[in-house]
């Protein structure tokens, strides 16, 4: 029977006993796979009595390895005994292992904390609103538009504001050309400010062909140190002037990026999709808002296990997103002048957040007994495989077996924590924004003025 022999915060010590019987026959297991490889004089290669290896070698040659082998067996037993939630790998330490004698291991594995909740049905959080407005259904229709624009080459007069150039340009200081300062067929918008103040001004009113020379004054505060209140002369090339032509805002045009027929159809769709994703900012806010107190009132010792198996996470999402963009994350990492450690530590305070509200979310719904049923979890298969393969019948049907037979439980712990946020919202309440009252205020104030 294995005991708890002492308890340190999230931390459990056990000892685990392997009979010498059993390391005995696991000596002799790993004795019959590895003979082939020890070359003793006198034999054939592989034909060595065990006695002999064990003379030559050391009487203790295959005892690590049988440890090794059964070691994990008996861990995984120990911690079903016990009851134990670990959320890291264990460490083990052996002082001494001879052969024909019981070998005792020594354990110490980080388990899940103890939640302590504060209050968290009825929590009072600000209101969450976001509004559709005529202006912002514009905007999309606008964008639209610049995203269908033709661009015209213009060959007859000078540059202008909102124009796109392709120059060469050559910037000067002292005479001496420095670090940045040029380049060879350059796009600018006249007008984006997109480079030192002055620059782009001086490029309206020139023709294609020009060559003609600058002046600018870095500003006191520019990025580049050395460059700082520094007056620079640039010779400019003028390649090629040219101006976006956009669409007319008509039917005609809408029949042309979309399904619908007419402006006011497609603007109804836009206005739908619009509430759609507002809709579902202010539900997500609303639930962080909710969780960041839940968080704020809880007393929990977070190990620093499960913190860094969140980071592994993040990484390994933020890896895949990389290279899915053709960039390996160690290339990342050496870009923005940073290294692994230090990558790591820069995720710690976000991580150990997530922990914190991932052990929340599971403690409310432990607290509150909210379960899921086989029904719930089959409805959530069904919904995701649909999602994904629900024009592919074999695929999806495929997809729901493998879900059920190997994520089942992930699927449970998914719906599970749905139920939990679902009931802190339910049970918040919800107050009026501080800004939206300030405001309230100040017209009531100039109604009263009137």
């Amino acid at each position: 029977m294995t005991e708890i022999s002492k308890k340190e915060k999230n931390t459990v010590f056990f000892e685990i006993t392997l009979p010498a019987e059993e390391v005995k026959n696991a000596e002799t297991e790993i004795f019959k796979k590895n003979r082939q490889y020890f070359q003793v004089p006198g034999f054939r290669k592989g034909k060595a009595p065990r006695k002999i290896i064990e003379n030559m070698y050391g009487k203790d040659i295959f005892l690590e390895d049988a440890i090794n082998e059964i070691l994990p067996e008996k861990y995984e037993e120990a911690v079903k005994e016990l009851e134990l939630e670990v959320v890291d790998q264990p460490h083990v330490d052996i002082d001494e292992a001879k052969p024909g004698e019981d070998v005792v291991a020594k354990v110490h594995v980080d388990v899940k904390p103890e939640v302590k909740l504060g209050e968290y049905k009825g929590i009072e959080v600000e209101e969450v609103k976001y509004e559709v407005t005529d202006e912002l259904i514009e905007s999309d229709l606008e964008n639209q538009r610049q995203m269908n624009a033709r661009r015209i080459n213009v060959d007859d007069r000078p540059a202008q504001e909102k124009d796109k150039v392709n120059i060469d340009f050559t910037g000067k200081i002292d005479g001496e050309e420095f670090e940045g300062g040029a380049a060879e067929k350059q796009d600018i918008e006249l007008g984006s400010n997109t480079f030192v103040p002055g620059f782009e001004e001086q490029i309206i009113g020139h023709n294609v062909g020009d060559e003609f020379d600058i002046k600018v004054n870095f500003p006191d505060d520019y990025g580049a140190e050395e460059l700082q209140g520094k007056e620079a002369i640039f010779s400019i090339k003028l390649h090629s002037i040219s101006y976006d032509e956009l669409p007319e805002l008509d039917d005609e045009f809408i029949k042309d990026i979309s399904d619908f027929d007419t402006v006011d159809e497609y603007k109804a769709d836009l206005r739908k999709k619009r509430e759609e994703e507002f809709k579902y900012r202010e539900d997500q806010e609303k639930e962080k808002n909710i969780l960041d107190k839940v968080v704020e009132g809880m007393e929990v010792d977070v190990p620093q296990g499960m913190i860094d198996h969140q980071i592994d996470l993040q990484i390994q999402n933020f890896d895949q997103s990389l290279r899915a963009q053709g960039m390996a994350l160690e290339d990342y990492i050496k870009m923005i002048g940073s290294d692994m450690d230090a990558f790591r530590k820069n995720l710690q305070g976000d991580a150990e957040d997530q922990v914190k509200t991932m052990l929340a979310v599971e403690a409310i719904a432990d607290k509150e007994g909210l379960d899921v049923t086989e029904e719930e979890i089959l409805e959530e298969v069904e919904r995701m495989c649909e999602q994904y393969f629900g024009k592919d019948p074999e695929q999806k049907e495929k997809m729901k077996k493998q879900m059920l037979e190997a994520n089942k439980e992930g699927v449970e712990e998914n719906l599970r924590n749905r139920k939990a946020i679902d009931f802190l919202v339910e049970h918040a309440k919800f107050v009026e924004a501080k800004e939206e009252k300030e405001e309230d205020k100040k017209e009531e104030s100039k109604e009263e003025d009137k």
